[in-house]
């Protein structure tokens, strides 16, 4: 997949996907697999996912931008333009089609989901973009919503399902296990005392916070995913008081991760964060928590 953000070369005819796709779940993996369909090479106009919204606003990622365009290479696009939102904020909907899609991407056909919306403040739906495109002898598809379990596949539902715990419903939403990474920082070391050593990790401010608790969870180390147990929260039986934090055992797992960039998915919610009376009672619970982890 070529990334023609900061180097900016005219790609052949394409059939480009747009839009923020901020978490590439089935819905949104439906209007990527759309532009297969057409003539063009396929490719993707989307933003950078952490300059999406207006700096004043908090982002709620259902990935990092590193692992969204990891996850677009599989997919075989080849052309790829992500800007940061502000380079394009002020674009009318005719700003946007010229500038963009057709000076920039050599755009033949426009694939987009029904709720897209474009230009100043949103003002242009899916069937006024489709109506401005044919003006100039562009193609557009608008992709109907896509629905599993009863829900519409949609980024908000997603969130408020993992904010809420449901994080299995959620990863069936998503076509996979939501996650997060970061780099492992020295924690107090109880866990390691207790006989359950944890990888710790900030969890990131740009990425939607799931509920407080303990989940069943995955981790990648040097490209190795172990199963593991992952509690996220903020330490209630030690105190810890900064921000929310993601601890996790890796199960059989002893090496040394400091510095390290971890990659974190979770299966399964547990139970919720609580307080415990003393250490022993928690490394109990610890105990009860790894056996239920997914071997």
């Amino acid at each position: 997949m070529t990334d023609i953000t900061h180097n900016i070369i005219k790609p052949p005819p394409t059939a480009v996907a747009v839009g923020f796709f901020d978490g590439l779940h089935l819905g949104h993996m439906e209007v990527v697999k759309e532009t297969f369909r057409h003539d063009g090479a396929p490719a993707m106009f989307t933003f950078h996912s952490d300059t999406a919204l207006p700096k004043r606003e908090k982002t709620e990622n259902l990935l990092s931008n590193d692992m969204k365009l990891e996850k677009l290479a599989k997919t075989g696009l080849e052309y790829i333009y992500s800007p940061d939102f502000d380079t394009v904020r002020n674009y009318t909907a005719e700003d946007f089609i010229v500038r963009v899609l057709m000076k920039i991407m050599n755009a033949e056909t426009v694939v987009c989901g029904f709720d897209f919306r474009l230009g100043a403040g949103g003002g242009c739906d899916a069937e006024q973009f489709k109506k401005l495109c044919a003006d100039h002898g562009i193609d557009t598809v608008i992709i109907p919503p896509f629905s599993l379990d009863g829900l519409i596949v949609h980024s908000t539902v997603i969130k408020n399902l993992i904010k809420e715990g449901s994080i299995e419903q959620a990863n069936r939403l998503l076509g996979y296990n939501f996650g997060f990474e970061g780099e492992v920082i020295y924690g107090s070391r109880l866990g390691r005392t207790l006989g359950f050593p944890t990888v710790n990790q900030i969890f990131p401010e740009n990425i939607v916070m799931p509920r407080f608790g303990v989940y069943t969870s995955t981790a990648e180390v040097d490209g190795v995913i172990r199963s593991s147990v992952t509690n996220i929260g903020v330490k209630p039986t030690v105190g810890y008081k900064d921000k929310p934090l993601s601890e996790t055992h890796i199960n059989d797992f002893d090496g040394d991760l400091y510095g390290k960039t971890v990659r974190v998915r979770l299966g399964r919610f547990l139970r919720p964060e609580m307080k415990f009376d003393s250490v022993e009672r928690l490394k109990e619970q610890l105990a009860i928590d790894k056996s239920k982890s997914d071997i």
